[in-house]
């Protein structure tokens, strides 16, 4: 797995912005690693080089790792779920509680690499808290998350989105009508699972229960307006590009009357959920999860 446990642990303040909005442009495919490097030099000082501040910057996935994959409150495997409509079929971690009782179901959404070790513990996190928690892996046609964070962005580019978005959906509707799932669905989904989470709430309508996307792209308005499912979604305030579309998405679910939170954490940047990496935002982060697991226990567990 891309680990790197010897790197010391850095936080978002150790860095210039400048220097963590030009990675979030890697993150995001606007710039590939060589373009980085070079961009990043003029940030390389006192002996640190430009790949040194890449390697600190990039998921160390030892990081994630909050609930064990052997807790035993919890029980897990892999299943897969047929998609016809997409890619034909796709795989994905189902972890729940190690009882037989029906539960709430959430559908846990990657960000643009892949099903990573991060997910999958927020999958687990989920469990431990009562949940029936399906993390689908969106590369599961092209032979699933290869461990490796740059091989997975050069994977998600040869993807189709439509078909992968029908993916999503298929994991969503089997995931809901699972024997022990109590028919209630949420979603949560984090960088590009948060625009899934909006595009499902946008498909789905009153058959998904919940959303929580996490500085997700947000539909637009015509879209944004079959909206169902109350909506809690997460921002850091750094992350202008995705949080400036909050005022708008608002207002049109407002109109629609939709239950709906919007919160921006002072001074986070995008991707302060994600333990693995220095943009990873501690206080911000508590607050988002506890928001989420308030939202669920509201509107899945009635």
């Amino acid at each position: 797995m891309d680990q790197k446990p010897s790197i010391e642990r850095k936080k978002a303040a150790d860095f210039p912005q400048e220097l963590l909005d030009l990675f979030d442009g890697y993150v995001h495919g606007a710039l590939g690693r060589r373009g980085f490097l070079r961009r990043a030099r003029r940030f390389a000082v006192g002996g640190v080089t430009a790949a040194a501040l890449f390697e600190m910057l990039r998921p160390n996935y030892a990081w994630a790792i909050q609930v064990p994959p052997d807790d035993k409150r919890i029980k897990s495997e892999t299943s897969a779920v047929p998609s016809p409509q997409g890619n034909g079929s796709i795989k994905g971690y189902l972890v729940r509680p190690a009882t037989t009782a029906k539960l709430p179901a959430v559908l846990v959404i990657h960000e643009n690499r892949g099903l990573n070790p991060y997910i999958e513990d927020v999958a687990r996190r989920l469990a431990v808290a009562d949940f029936i928690a399906f993390a689908p892996d969106g590369l599961s046609s092209l032979g699933g998350y290869p461990g490796d964070d740059e091989k997975g962005l050069e994977l998600f580019g040869k993807l189709d989105r439509g078909k992968m978005l029908e993916d999503f959906l298929a994991a969503a509707l089997w995931l809901k009508a699972r024997p022990d799932c109590t028919g209630k669905l949420g979603a949560v989904g984090f960088c590009f699972g948060g625009g899934i989470v909006n595009q499902l709430a946008v498909r789905m309508g009153a058959d998904l229960s919940a959303g929580v996307p996490f500085y997700g792209t947000q539909p637009a308005a015509a879209d944004a307006a079959r909206i169902k499912a109350p909506i809690n979604a997460q921002y850091g305030e750094q992350d202008k590009r995705i949080t400036d579309g909050w005022p708008a998405f608002d207002v049109v679910l407002t109109e629609a009357h939709v239950p709906h939170e919007g919160h921006i954490y002072a001074g986070a940047n995008h991707g302060f959920h994600n333990d693995t990496t220095p943009r990873y935002d501690e206080a911000a982060a508590k607050e988002a999860w506890q928001r989420t697991l308030d939202w669920f226990n509201k509107y899945l567990r009635t």
